[in-house]
């Protein structure tokens, strides 16, 4: 359990370390983010920022779904992912690249906090590996991590499900009640039964579909752990299974249980994003975009953006109707 002297002492060094990678208080990370932004300027004005950004409502069936308009968002939403501009660019989360204001709390032997920068929501975290690996598949120490961080969702984007850094495993996280997607599931999934269950299953009206799946203790938990780590999107160009395109969520609830939910993808950024200069809509949609707050930079995105035209997005990226049989069967209870 860290303190306010471990703070102190991470003001001073930049390194900040748990007890035996206990779980974090609220109240810690809230201190550290305080922290942080007092000594970081840059990040200070983004989060100041945050609070006049504009936020509109567009429910979705049962998705309780908005729009933000976060114009310093621009830099993750217009990155460009393709393999010759991420190696022409340092790796701005490997430690020798980051700026030197910014702090690190060691949350896992493997893995470090940092505050995020450009932050969607006004907890906002970013979890990276401690060595410079590519965004491969849903790591398994996401469960661990999100026991550490009570009240949090940890979550993952795939290197082409929504990640502006494929070349550096990281994950994120945010409040757990902030997301409209997490409350749906935690409603909607009875906490009695363990395993997975898709979005058609639980009875949803959604624009896209997912699975939600309850951890329990045991062999049983493992295996779904397991299941979970191993999830896919399909590609819709080639039909082939992807890794790269899935957003996982893991968090627990007030129940302490573990719950986790996947969105498995058919590509990583809707037509939309591709169209001529006067068309054309800045949208690319990661894990906070799938849980139900989908965001924008520009101002004429915000104002344009339907309940047609989001329902058309979500459905460009992700899977409208029925999820495939493969996926469904990877995810089969036993």
């Amino acid at each position: 359990m860290t303190s306010m002297t471990t703070l102190k002492t991470m003001t001073m060094t930049g390194k900040m370390t748990t007890d035996k990678y206990g779980a974090i208080p609220m109240v810690t990370l809230e201190e550290l983010v305080e922290s942080q932004l007092e000594t970081w300027p840059d990040a200070r004005r983004n989060y100041a920022a945050l609070r006049e950004t504009e936020r509109r409502r567009i429910p979705l069936g049962d998705l309780d779904t908005a729009i933000q308009l976060n114009p310093a968002r621009i830099r993750s939403t217009g990155a460009a992912v393709d393999k010759a501009s991420v190696e022409a660019r340092p790796c701005f989360l490997c430690a020798a690249n980051r700026p030197m204001e910014q702090f690190s709390a060691q949350v896992a032997p493997e893995w470090e906090l940092l505050v995020t920068p450009f932050p969607i929501l006004p907890m906002h975290f970013t979890i990276v590996s401690k060595t410079h690996e590519p965004q491969g598949s849903v790591p398994l120490d996401m469960a661990t991590i999100a026991e550490r961080l009570p009240g949090m969702a940890v979550f993952f984007n795939g290197a082409r499900a929504g990640a502006s850094a494929p070349d550096h495993l990281h994950l994120q996280a945010v409040l757990r009640d902030e997301l409209p997607l997490l409350r749906l599931a935690e409603k909607r999934h009875d906490s009695d039964a363990g395993g997975f269950l898709t979005s058609e299953q639980l009875g949803l009206d959604v624009p896209f579909q997912f699975v939600s799946g309850i951890i329990t203790p045991g062999m049983g938990g493992m295996v779904s752990l397991l299941k979970a780590t191993a999830a896919f999107g399909i590609d819709a160009r080639t039909g082939q299974r992807d890794p790269r395109l899935v957003n996982a969520f893991f968090w627990t609830d007030v129940r302490g249980l573990m719950r986790v939910l996947i969105v498995p993808r058919r590509a990583h950024r809707p037509p939309h994003y591709f169209l001529a200069d006067d068309k054309r809509l800045v949208i690319s949609p990661g894990a906070i975009d799938m849980a139900g707050i989908m965001i924008t930079p520009r101002r004429e995105d915000f104002s344009a953006v339907t309940s047609e035209i989001m329902r058309d997005i979500y459905g460009a990226v992700a899977f409208a109707d029925s999820l495939p049989r493969e996926i469904t069967e990877h995810f089969k209870t036993v």
